[in-house]
């Protein structure tokens, strides 16, 4: 009964639209008051709030996401964009083409998922459609390349995952490699596949940009290209540790920006004050889950729940496929943040006891998080590019349904091979 009511309380809560930071938070501190009462309650709410967010390791998210933000207001971001576009958008669907190596390369130098599918929906979707593309597709394209950053280092999701399960983040980072890439040529695929079959929506580009130009568009992303070595290559070499390589590479996008003069004095007051919403948001969630996941932890359901799995009997890719269909199901309703912070306290000690590689589970619950950024009602990267390019949301989420399935396909390639995750960091210096 002492579970049910908070329970049952954090459901309502989230169903009535409260913020899930503070849903947590009031559900676990009435759980806390059943349980243990006032002294309780009073012990764990007067230090969590600090406690919980005072993790140098948490430093890293705020950094990312200053680094993303100053890359947007510089406009490095429309210069990825561009040269990508001189390069492929002579191809059957060629701006798509363009569109997705765009997410690659702004997934690689930000963290930031919506904001990667804002750039590309300001960027790609009014180049598209000037050259004859349906408007399905072209949003269709735009949202899904967006979320090539929650997988592709550095990713926001894969350094909370760390955080909040104490597995090296470095290592979550440089995972993501591989899993992000075969996801970016998934999508490839899926825009040939598409054009082949209904020509129309990616009318063919006749003319074919000069090799001249297309090398000289190539010279306004060599930040880009740094900002790349500085945080993937220092990581994978053992040079500096995520922490470290999230403030530097903030630190060289705000040099940079300003030594090419792409940098004004509002673009960095937009740049900070949007890093500082976001760092904001994911703290209160922090702290609303931290409390909530005091309340499990009291209550034993954890390890209750790890003790029925194991004396039922089920094979373990049984308890791993209704984990993940859970996951699925949770990204279609919620925010991908706040179902890490939620659930990892009882879905990770169960899949690590279950004997399954820590890392490789990062990735696939990160891949799931990927789809659930684009799955309706929320589809968070959906809404964010309808509201850039001004095209309402039905018509973009009708154009990522085949991208979907593309994506539920990688997520079964990832979980059958599961060196496909682990390969790269066991090839880390010092792993």
């Amino acid at each position: 009964m002492t579970i049910a009511i908070p329970m049952f309380l954090l459901l309502v809560l989230l169903a009535t639209g409260m913020p899930i930071a503070f849903s947590m938070g009031i559900a676990g501190a009435v759980g806390l008051l059943f349980i243990g009462g006032t002294d309780l309650f009073l012990g764990i709410i007067q230090t969590t709030p600090y406690d919980s967010v005072a993790v140098f390791l948490f430093t890293t998210i705020p950094m990312f996401i200053l680094m993303a933000e100053l890359m947007t207001a510089s406009d490095m971001t429309k210069d990825i964009f561009n040269a990508s576009n001189k390069w492929m958008g002579h191809l059957p669907g060629g701006l798509g083409i363009a569109t997705v190596f765009a997410g690659a390369g702004l997934g690689a130098v930000s963290g930031s998922s919506t904001a990667s599918a804002a750039t590309l929906a300001t960027s790609a979707v009014p180049e598209m459609k000037k050259y004859g593309y349906k408007s399905h597709f072209a949003m269709g394209v735009s949202s899904i390349s967006g979320t090539l950053a929650i997988m592709i280092p550095p990713s926001i999701v894969l350094i909370l995952y760390g955080i909040l399960t104490d597995t090296g983040v470095g290592s979550l980072l440089i995972a993501g490699i591989i899993p992000g890439i075969i996801t970016a040529i998934g999508y490839v695929i899926t825009i040939l596949y598409w054009v082949k079959r209904d020509p129309s929506v990616a009318p063919k580009i006749p003319q074919k940009v000069p090799l001249n130009e297309r090398l000289q568009s190539i010279k306004p992303i060599w930040p880009v290209l740094i900002l790349m070595s500085v945080v993937i290559g220092g990581i994978y070499a053992g040079i500096v540790t995520a922490t470290e390589a999230g403030a530097l590479g903030a630190f060289a996008t705000f040099v940079i920006a300003l030594l090419m003069r792409k940098l004004k004095v509002k673009g960095i007051s937009k740049a900070l004050n949007n890093t500082l919403r976001s760092t904001a948001m994911i703290m209160l969630i922090i702290i609303g889950a931290m409390i909530f996941g005091y309340f499990l932890t009291a209550t034993q359901v954890t390890q209750k729940m790890i003790g029925f799995i194991g004396d039922s009997g089920m094979s373990k890719w049984v308890v791993l496929s209704i984990v993940i269909i859970l996951y699925l199901i949770l990204g279609v309703f919620m925010d991908q943040v706040a179902i890490l912070i939620l659930t990892l306290p009882l879905t990770f000690p169960l899949i690590v006891s279950l004997g399954f590689n820590p890392i490789w589970f990062g990735i696939i619950v990160t891949k799931t998080a990927e789809i659930g950024l684009v799955t309706p009602p929320v589809g968070m990267n959906v809404f964010v590019a309808s509201g850039a390019a001004g095209i309402d949301t039905a018509v973009a989420f009708k154009g990522v349904t085949r991208f979907v399935v593309t994506d539920l396909i990688i997520l079964l390639i990832l979980i059958l091979f599961p060196f496909i995750s682990t390969w790269l960091p066991s090839m880390m210096l010092g792993s």
